[in-house]
């Protein structure tokens, strides 16, 4: 073959090359999810929340119709328990997203999924975390004549608070609607933080709970199974205290190993 024939061929051949390699890189870069970061597995993302290797600041999104607003003193109780815990320099962001009664009611976990991707606003981007909690007009499908769910985290940076149930059985009493509210709110955020042992990676593993999985065995911890799980004589319980339960010891190691405070 003459020089120039080969010089044509070898042209030839990388400019096919490089149109092959483009056509392959496409699918892949249109598959890319952009809600990717708020759609893991529930504790998957606590270090990025706890620590600031990644992320300078979060966003909480409180979403809720009007008549199932969190109190005021739940949303300032909830701020300064995640300053006690996370760590983010460029600080800790609440955006509050007014929303219609939703339908349905009682619902199911798949439902309340389906609710929050109709109404969630913020997501993560950037250097900021974004977590979204639903104050729920309805109850959960798997309340019982005896027992009730005032909450559950479901994703990596998602949480329910079924907050009518809430306020059914505290009658909306301005004393005790914040402290099961609080008590609530803190104890689903702990599971965003993976306690307790929610990836089968915690530190200090033979605190959780045998006998309800996922939790402390520590009574007085937040994270003992009784705080968001409630019958009338754990709801007595709770009133008789008038505080909202804080991490035990071991649960905040747990916390620090991944980089909170």
């Amino acid at each position: 073959m003459r020089p120039f024939s080969i010089k044509l061929f070898l042209l030839l051949f990388t400019i096919m090359a490089i149109h092959s390699c483009k056509k392959d890189d496409s699918p892949v870069e249109e598959m890319i999810d952009p809600l990717a970061e708020n759609r893991k597995a529930l504790g998957e993302s606590a270090e990025e929340i706890l620590s600031d290797d990644i992320y300078n600041s979060l966003t909480i999104e409180l979403a809720y119709s009007e008549d199932y607003k969190p109190t005021q003193e739940t949303i300032d109780n909830f701020r300064a328990f995640l300053m006690a815990r996370v760590t983010k320099p460029q600080g800790i962001i609440f955006v509050e997203t007014v929303v219609p009664e939703q339908p349905n009611d009682p619902f199911t976990i798949e439902e309340i999924r389906e609710i929050e991707d109709r109404i969630r606003t913020k997501y993560t981007e950037g250097d900021n975390i974004a977590v979204y909690v639903f104050f729920s007009n309805g109850s959960s499908t798997n309340d019982t004549q005896t027992t009730v769910t005032l909450g559950s985290a479901y994703r990596n940076t998602s949480i329910v608070i079924y907050e009518r149930t809430i306020k059914v059985i505290t009658e909306s009493d301005p004393v005790i609607l914040p402290l099961l509210e609080t008590t609530t709110l803190n104890h689903e955020f702990g599971h965003i933080l993976s306690l307790t042992n929610i990836l089968g990676d915690d530190i200090h593993q033979m605190h959780e709970d045998q006998a309800h999985l996922k939790h402390c065995f520590v009574e007085e911890c937040l994270m003992y199974f009784d705080a968001v799980n409630v019958t009338r004589a754990r709801l007595e319980r709770l009133i008789r205290r008038m505080e909202v339960p804080e991490f035990d010891p071991l649960c905040i190691e747990d916390l620090q190993a991944k980089g909170g405070l």
